[in-house]
């Protein structure tokens, strides 16, 4: 039964590749020139019976070898030219089996191995010459029409293997491109929601202080609580739509507001500077990502950040006395800075003491 099936599914197609389109299907017109010989006269019964042999075993061939490639084909080209071979003495249009021999070399990898196996088809057939005294006219087909054809079918094969991997290397681009898209997403979503979750939280935990106490102040913390999450709620939606910028100086607004909260004094002393939309937008995650970090686990009591130009560079400086382990690890935080930094030309340190300080540097040319 699975014999059967193999045959029925054979039958059922499809015979040829999607990669060669139909064409294959119009080149079964050279075995006109096979039936040629026969049109001032009738084949006998024999010929009949011996043509439909040929073709009974060629067919499968020809149709096999699009589907196989390399050494793989070469039984297919010699059983062929082998066919060929038989019938030319009997039938000059038989010049046309070395043809589709010389179609084949174009399932060979190897150019050289593709042209040396032409060669070899070409020069079978000429040899059938001298071997059976055949005119020198059963070459023509052959040279004019085979030796073009064979030289096609290696060039559009390599040509046909060029896109392809072309098609994969752009497949690989599109997947990277991806990954990348994937993780800036996650890093402006850890700044953005990082800041303002740290936030909401300690508002949270002032406000249950201040429930029984002072119930007028825990009102306005809850009210508070409400504005910063609407305001994380409109900045996820602009992230997503990718039209977010928040400024610098929101920015420190917004610094001063969660470090007040935590119980930090915040200094600033920021340039008066002209900045670029992508260099301005680094600096506000930057900003973001250091409160929050002092936020939760600093303990600081200070926090100082400055902005300065210096010899063509920007430098901003982000300062708090409270605890930092030495030789920390960067996390995701900084590590998302550093990436940011380093896509505008510029660089992200720090040191770990007495309290952290952040310093980044970006060239003040940095592109909007």
């Amino acid at each position: 039964m699975q014999i059967f099936e193999r045959l029925r599914r054979l039958v059922a197609g499809p015979w040829l590749p999607a990669r060669v389109g139909k064409a294959p299907y119009l080149w079964l017109l050279f075995l006109l020139f096979f039936l040629l010989p026969y049109v001032s006269a009738l084949p006998s019964t024999r010929d009949v019976l011996l043509i439909a042999a040929t073709m009974a075993l060629f067919l499968p061939l020809y149709f096999v070898h699009f589907w196989l490639r390399n050494g793989r084909v070469l039984p297919l080209i010699g059983v062929t030219v082998a066919l060929g071979v038989a019938w030319a003495p009997y039938n000059p249009g038989a010049s046309t089996l070395f043809i589709f021999a010389a179609s084949m070399c174009g399932a060979i990898d190897a150019r050289r191995a593709a042209f040396a196996t032409l060669a070899a088809v070409l020069a079978m057939a000429a040899l059938l010459v001298p071997l059976y005294g055949l005119p020198l006219n059963y070459l023509v087909p052959t040279l004019l029409v085979g030796t073009p054809c064979g030289i096609a079918a290696i060039m559009d094969a390599g040509l046909r293997r060029s896109r392809e991997q072309l098609l994969r290397k752009q497949e690989e681009v599109e997947h990277m491109a991806t990954i990348a898209e994937r993780e800036r997403i996650s890093r402006d979503l850890h700044d953005l929601l990082g800041h303002t979750l740290s936030l909401i939280t300690l508002k949270a935990e002032l406000a249950g202080k201040l429930f029984e106490r002072d119930p007028a102040a825990c009102r306005r913390e809850i009210a508070d609580i409400e504005r910063s999450a609407r305001s994380a709620l409109g900045e996820v939606r602009s992230a997503v739509t990718g039209y977010r910028h928040s400024g610098l100086l929101h920015e420190v607004a917004s610094a001063r507001a969660a470090l007040l909260s935590a119980g930090v004094e915040l200094r600033t002393e920021l340039a008066p500077l002209v900045l670029p939309s992508a260099t301005e937008n680094v600096l506000a995650l930057a900003l973001r990502e250091a409160v929050t970090n002092i936020v939760r686990h600093a303990g600081a009591s200070r926090c100082s950040v400055s902005m300065a130009s210096e010899t063509g560079t920007l430098v901003f400086r982000v300062v708090d006395d409270g605890r930092a382990q030495p030789g920390m690890a960067a996390g995701n935080g900084l590590s998302g800075m550093q990436e940011r930094a380093a896509a505008l030309g510029g660089r992200l340190a720090w040191l770990a003491g007495p309290g952290l300080a952040l310093e980044l540097r970006l060239p003040l040319g940095a592109p909007a």
